[in-house]
């Protein structure tokens, strides 16, 4: 949630509000309500524009391209701590608005500091908890004189999980705090800079350095030091060079980042297989999961389903159970029961979700922690045994979706690497064709289903094995980017309650392949004797087809692949409902990409 952007030069430049602005725009998919921009210059002077909107919008109201100076701070603002309003934006001034700061992420304490501040005579001007760490540094900068001992005993002051920037205007150097929330430092030629996130910084410069929790950064325009929080000891770390494509930034001839992303899931699951079958040796991996206890799959959204799918492939091809878990569960349903000799595997696109990171917490020390992760150098990664990179480059669209199959083609390979039938590995290889073609055999029959006159306000989406969490997957990303109700279910359990809200046109999805007849048959005409319409994605099936009402056929595979085939028309599905609904697939309202709260 939010994004902050900061950057030194060494001189004043011109252009320093365009660059905000363009850095802004990059962390947008983060979610947002409200923008702002401050600029700091070499005589000294700080200014400081913000309101409610999108970054265009307000940068063309408040004139942000004519900003100038030698360091300033970008922030986007998603609502947590006051409503959205001019005041509520970031960045923030301190009392006497000689320093900016903007943060992500939440300070818990926020009523309580505030009322402390209020008290002890600061100028507070809002209800935002960005203004408290502005405020929580001030505090002690006005005590020691020391903003190195100033961020450490503010740091102490406040609770919960944080990334902030701040800078001084009597001051050459800018100052960042990592606790609980992405941060990452990029090293330019002319400049460094800082951000939530790695696509603020890739166009300005591939040489990153990953930020650990518990560190903060003081950095000029030409070097910088990283220290401990706890102690402000230095701490040595070389920047690494990202390799990522000036393309995964752009959306190239795509209207939307989703539908550009869903088109790259062939290519981008290729490039994982190939990474996992020449630059990775998974031998310890495998090992350490085949050894374990008990193993969980512990994700949140899109990172739990394809866990799910993840935790069926274990046992179908690799005879290992693996318990799938919502992150926001995990802590109190298994912490407690975690021993040395578990594996808890954690899933996520970002490395930084809350929710993940929380387990990451109650159980680090207690049992073995390995990860699936895409983003290089975030926390999930940097404190896991061992990490797999899903190798998707930058998924910039909120809706997850060539990470989801590149998660799904991760646990594939594991559970094929652990099983005694060859078959599964040598399958592997017609994975990124099978996608390839699903989405040209879903573009038509999309168009003509969402062209149709069903109402789809009120869904439901059903899966059964396999593709059970295939339909959570399609329901979720309805749910996200067209905002209908849609519920995904496994098939067996509609009839224990939700089949009684089955009437006459009511659509119901269900997600299956030929393999499953038998029982999906029966779950079918629960639908349509009660004259509920019954869609049904599958491979081609006489025997399933002749029970349903409208067919949405994909590629025919063996059923251990469907999922890899049946999640591709349900993500046209939600993206071309959402262009026909006038909604805006890659902002979906009220999400984030990362999601860095509670």
């Amino acid at each position: 949630m939010c994004g902050v952007f900061g950057i030194v030069y060494k001189e004043q430049n011109e252009n320093l509000g365009e660059i905000l602005t363009d850095a802004a725009r990059r962390l947008v998919y983060r979610g947002y309500d409200s923008v702002g921009i401050s600029v700091i210059s070499k005589d000294g002077g700080i200014e400081l524009r913000k309101d409610v909107g999108i970054v265009d919008e307000v940068s063309e109201r408040l004139n942000f391209n004519e900003l100038k100076g030698f360091k300033g701070i970008a922030q986007l603002r998603w609502a947590t701590f006051g409503v959205p309003s001019q005041k509520n934006a970031q960045p923030h001034y301190d009392c006497d608005k000689d320093m900016v700061g903007a943060h992500n992420g939440n300070i818990v304490n926020t009523l309580q500091l505030r009322k402390l501040f209020l008290d002890e005579g600061h100028t507070v001007r809002s209800e935002n908890d960005g203004e408290i760490v502005v405020h929580a540094i001030e505090k002690f900068y006005d005590q020691y004189r020391d903003m190195n001992l100033a961020i450490r005993k503010a740091s102490e002051l406040l609770k919960g999980d944080f990334a902030c920037v701040i800078a001084r205007a009597d001051d050459e150097k800018m100052y960042c705090i990592k606790r609980g929330s992405s941060l990452y430092l990029g090293i330019g030629k002319d400049f460094v800079c800082v951000s939530s996130d790695l696509p603020s910084i890739i166009p300005l410069t591939r040489r990153i350095v990953p930020l650990r929790d518990g560190e903060y950064v003081e950095f000029t325009w030409d070097n910088f030091t990283i220290r401990s929080l706890q102690s402000g000891d230095p701490i040595e770390r070389e920047p690494q060079i990202m390799d990522i494509s000036s393309e995964a930034t752009s959306k190239l001839h795509y209207e939307h980042y989703m539908i550009k992303e869903i088109y790259e899931q062939p290519e981008r699951v290729s490039a994982l297989l190939q990474f996992l079958k020449f630059d990775m040796d998974l031998s310890r991996y495998v090992n350490i999961i085949s050894k374990a206890r008990h193993l969980f799959l512990v994700g949140a959204g899109s990172s739990y389903h394809a866990s799910l799918v993840g935790s069926y492939l274990f046992n179908k091809l690799a005879k290992k159970v693996a318990i799938a878990c919502e992150a926001g569960r995990f802590i109190e349903n298994y912490a407690d029961s975690i021993r040395q000799e578990d594996v808890v595997i954690l899933v996520s696109q970002s490395g930084e979700t809350k929710d993940v990171i929380n387990v990451l917490n109650a159980i680090e020390g207690k049992t073995t922690i390995l990860s699936i992760v895409n983003v290089m150098g975030s926390t999930v990664m940097m404190r896991s045994l061992l990490n797999i990179p899903l190798c998707c480059e930058l998924e910039i669209s909120v809706p997850a979706t060539k990470t989801f199959v590149n998660q799904l083609a991760t646990f594939y390979y594991l559970a094929s690497k652990m099983s005694f039938d060859d078959q599964y590995l040598k399958d592997i290889r017609t994975i990124p064709d099978l996608i390839r073609n699903a989405l040209q055999m879903s573009e038509p029959q999309i168009h003509e289903l969402v062209n149709s006159q069903i109402d789809f306000s009120n869904s439901y989406m059903l899966g059964y094995g396999i593709t059970h969490g295939i339909a959570l997957e399609g329901a979720l990303k309805i749910k996200e980017v067209v905002y209908n109700h849609f519920e995904g279910l496994f098939s067996s359990e509609f009839k224990h309650g939700p089949l009684s809200s089955v009437d006459e046109n009511c659509p119901v999805f269900f997600v299956t392949h030929s393999a499953q007849a038998n029982v999906i048959i029966s779950h079918i005409n629960e639908v349509t004797c009660r004259r509920g319409l019954a869609i049904v994605l599958s491979n081609r099936s006489e025997e399933i087809f002749s029970n349903a009402t409208k067919i949405i056929e994909y590629p025919d595979c063996p059923w251990y692949l469907s999922p890899f085939v049946a999640v591709v028309p349900l993500q046209l599905l939600a993206y071309h409902l959402s262009i026909k609904n006038g909604k805006n697939p890659d902002l979906p309202r009220n999400l984030s990409k990362t999601i860095t709260v509670d």
